[in-house]
């Protein structure tokens, strides 16, 4: 009962003084809705459980080489049996990998993402179809009827959700397959969103040396990370034995010092996401703890002009424990009434995270103000709340409550004690500002770095990408592919305003289409059980650097005739070309291969600039590029790598990039979709950007952290300033009667002023100095 009194008393009090509680909700608003908002996207990202079943025994499998430089290795079609068949450890694992494919038959021709998953991949991860079935053993054996699972997103999107759906066909790279089942709105693979699922269809008898599958296997009740780890140790030799010429032997599993490496599944998903957001989550701690040292200011000013209250409260019989009491319900009802208050800017915090947000941010659509996000604003509100009101409850109990009145009651400067409290908490205020100010202004530099830096292409916003991949069932004959390639190319040059005209495997930063191999260097010859330096290689048309504007800095680019006569040559970047031979002119005629059982040597005619393929804030990968088209070495024997004039090979992917004269790029897009259907209607176009936008999404997590710590930070700033405002107000406002008798002794109005002023100053400038040493190993973290 007594509590209850209390609370009503603490409540009639807040409604006595509507100003200071408005002040207070707010400024609590604004620090509790910026942690909620940022802690929902950590909960969304980091904390929340995968949508599976038991997630905790899900894991990722791969494997390092560090050999070959190579700290994350996927698996092999011999691995993937191999595991699946012997281990020791798993309930079940499943395998998939990834790739664009052609959709033909409705409306117009459709480009998109595909996922070739083996039967177990459902089973393991515990799916269930939301219409239809999932596949089966026998959908995913050779030879067997061609069948295709829908995502929930794409059914909606071409097929108006109808259930009707399951059963008809769907043309895939020229294939018919029957729709069997649609999957449900949650399902996802990591950092991964496709919109077709087809069966892998493995022949165990003639396996193609393909690597670069993912998997995820469930763990047997008993079994733990590090037991599978060591399982996958004892099987990765048995591979050469069970599948011999699989591409994998036991020497280069010693050359390269191939191991496994396995991780939760939930680390697939986030991958190293989560500095990011734990940073912000502590930026928005500090400002959250600027917000209740201001609250804590204000508490203590409301406090100490209620003293005579108190003291009245006191001889009447009122115990210091129940007034304490009182001052921390008040804290409280503040603290929940700005948390409440919060969690509607937390809101559209959160929107305004998500529509900010990079695209390397996973989990977006898991990202929402649940149950766990509201418990969590609860207890920052209650914590709020203590913390802001505390302070004031031990300095009302701390004072000799006559001996303050009567020194109130002369009406002269309050005494020191009485301000350290206040002094105190601005200058933590302003060192906690200065700390997010320099963590922005870090983050300013580097993103202006970055700005900086020469991606290995210029003028970006002048170019339009696109790409067009060239299925079997539309050119089977590779050569035909290359001339098909030859002649869009040809026809994209003729459209009015198009300066140049370029196709690679992959555009710089632009993602897929490239892959990473052993290079072997004549120069350079392996000495026995050495593992050769893995590196990054790209298929190019004529016209691409021209296009890229990356500068030929020797020798020539990769022409047609190249393609055509399927001649042995090749290009490499500068920092290959010095890593080797010191200089790029020195590297012109030197050999290279990808193979070095039986080496098929290519010369060296070109070296280009430095190309930053993954992102202006990593370092720039040294890269080969072979021609479009070339000679096949492979046979499709055991006896792999032996040279056949009469076949060839060719990439059957490529991203076209445009240059042109014209202000608006993307109004090339239709007249580029018109002179690829002019070779083959039934060639889609996709992922159509500008080389601007792909720039901007390389640096879209730097930008986003920078945008993020500079709004938290200007806001710590604007509360820093509130709170010097407060407390010199305050002390202003106490030595009223000191500066009235100052200027009638002859004290002048400037002096008055100077000596205001310092007192802020000297605030303020303690509050730096604490600052800028904290900011000192903020640095490191930082750059960390």
């Amino acid at each position: 009962m007594g509590l209850w009194n209390d609370a009503r008393f603490a409540m009639r009090g807040l409604f006595r003084a509507p100003g200071f509680a408005a002040i207070t909700i707010g400024t609590l608003a604004l620090g509790i809705g910026a942690v909620a908002a940022i802690f929902t996207v950590v909960n969304g990202v980091l904390l929340k459980p995968l949508p599976f079943e038991d997630p905790d025994e899900l894991v990722g499998v791969w494997h390092t080489a560090p050999a070959a430089g190579l700290d994350q290795v996927g698996l092999s079609t011999a691995m993937c049996l191999t595991y699946r068949e012997v281990n020791r450890v798993f309930e079940d694992i499943g395998f998939w990998n990834n790739r664009q494919v052609s959709v033909t038959g409705l409306a117009e021709p459709e480009q998109l993402m595909a996922v070739s998953v083996t039967a177990g991949l459902l089973p393991v991860l515990r799916v269930q179809p939301m219409i239809g079935r999932r596949f089966t053993e026998e959908d995913d054996s050779p030879g067997a009827p061609q069948t295709i699972m829908l995502s929930h997103a794409y059914w909606q999107r071409q097929f108006a959700a109808d259930p009707g759906v399951v059963g008809s066909t769907l043309r895939v790279d020229g294939t018919q397959r029957e729709v069997i089942g649609v999957l449900p709105p949650a399902f996802v693979l990591p950092r991964l969103e496709a919109s077709i699922y087809i069966p892998l269809q493995w022949d165990r008898t003639n396996l193609a040396p393909v690597w670069g599958y993912r998997s995820v296997a469930r763990l047997l009740p008993d079994a733990t990370i590090e037991l599978a780890q060591a399982d996958v140790a004892r099987m990765l030799p048995m591979v050469p034995e069970l599948f011999p010429g699989a591409a994998l032997s036991l020497s280069t599993i010693e050359r390269t010092q191939l191991g496994p490496n396995l991780r939760p599944l939930h680390q697939d998903f986030v991958g190293d996401v989560g500095n990011v957001l734990w940073v912000l989550l502590g930026t928005v701690g500090i400002v959250l703890l600027i917000a209740c040292a201001n609250v804590s200011n204000l508490f203590l000013v409301r406090a100490e002009g209620r003293l005579q209250e108190v003291a009245v409260r006191t001889v009447m019989g009122a115990g210091r424990g129940q007034i304490a009491r009182q001052l921390l319900l008040e804290s409280l009802a503040l603290g929940l009434l700005g948390g409440l208050a919060g969690l509607g800017l937390a809101l559209g915090g959160v929107r305004l995270l998500t529509w900010m947000g990079p695209a390397s941010l996973p989990r977006l659509n898991e990202i929402s103000l649940d149950p766990t996000v509201l418990a969590f604003t609860v207890a920052v509100s209650l914590f709020s709340g203590l913390l802001s009101g505390l302070l004031a409850v031990f300095r009302l109990r701390g004072l000799d409550l006559v001996a303050s009145l009567k020194e109130g009651g002369r009406g002269g400067s309050a005494g020191k004690e009485r301000h350290r409290a206040r002094n105190t908490l601005v200058v933590v205020q302003v060192a906690l500002a200065l700390i997010l100010l320099a963590g922005s202004g870090l983050m300013i530099r580097s993103f202006q770095a970055l700005r900086n830096v020469d991606p290995g292409f210029a003028n970006p916003e002048e170019v339009l990408t696109f790409r067009v991949a060239i299925p079997t069932a539309e050119i089977e004959d590779e050569a035909g592919v290359a001339l098909a390639y030859e002649d869009i190319w040809r026809g994209l040059r003729e459209i009015p305003g198009v300066t140049s005209v370029g196709a690679s495997s992959s555009v710089t930063m632009g993602g897929g289409g490239g892959f990473s191999s052993p290079l072997l260097v004549e120069d350079f010859p392996i000495s026995p059980g050495q593992a050769l330096t893995t590196r990054r290689f790209k298929w190019v048309t004529e016209g691409y650097f021209e296009t890229m504007q990356n500068r030929v800095i020797a020798g020539r680019p990769i022409e047609w005739s190249d393609i055509r006569e399927r001649a042995p040559v090749a290009m490499i970047t500068a920092n290959l070309a010095e890593e080797y031979w010191g200089s790029p002119a020195a590297a012109l005629g030197r050999r290279i291969s990808r193979t070095a059982a039986r080496p098929t040597w290519r010369e060296i005619v070109g070296v280009v600039g430095n190309v930053h393929d993954v992102g202006v804030s990593q370092a720039a990968p040294p890269v080969v590029f072979w021609p479009l088209a070339m000679m096949n070495f492979f046979d499709g024997t055991r006896e792999r790598y032996v040279p056949r004039p009469d076949m060839v090979y060719a990439y059957r992917s490529m991203a076209f990039a445009i240059r042109t004269s014209r202000p608006a790029v993307a109004s090339l897009l239709p007249e580029a979709q018109a002179a690829v259907w002019a070779v083959n209607p039934n060639l889609p176009l996709a992922n159509v950007r500008t080389l601007k936008e792909i720039l901007d999404r390389s640096m879209a997590r730097t930008s986003f952290t920078l945008v993020m710590l500079s709004i938290a930070a200007a806001v710590a700033l604007a509360l820093g300033v509130v709170g010097i405002y407060g407390v010199i107000s305050y002390i202003v406002s106490q030595r009223t009667r000191e500066i009235g008798v100052r200027m009638a002794v002859g004290a002048d109005r400037r002096d008055v002023i100077r000596m205001i002023l310092k007192q802020g100053m000297f605030l303020a400038g303690i509050g730096v100095v604490v600052g800028l040493v904290a900011a000192v190993g903020l640095t490191r973290l930082m750059s960390s």
